[in-house]
């Protein structure tokens, strides 16, 4: 299983902590940055994907989870505008 873009936000339906990550990650998205919006409390597939994503020492194990699939960079729970910003500028093109 796999996904076009590198950016990917995982969250649940009516998830108070992913409401409020929701509307910066909108933002971001506004701004240019391409970044994939999975519900996974509906959604076996998208709950599936996160589940092969979220594995190793800093496993977070619920949502929203956030993961920037080239720098392998990855947020747990609640961030700040600018924090989430970062992670998405941390993408970088192969040369």
């Amino acid at each position: 299983m796999n996904t076009d873009k590198s950016l990917l936000f995982f969250y649940g339906f009516d998830c108070p902590h992913c409401v409020l990550v929701e509307k910066y990650v909108d933002t971001l998205i506004e701004e240019g940055f391409d970044i994939k919006k999975l519900e996974v409390w509906n959604n076996k597939e998208n709950d599936s994907l996160m589940v092969e994503l979220d594995k190793g020492e800093n496993m977070c194990g619920g949502v929203p989870f956030f993961i920037n699939q080239i720098t392998g960079k990855t947020i747990c729970g609640e961030a700040t505008y600018k924090e989430l910003k970062k992670w998405a500028q941390g993408v970088q093109k192969n040369s």
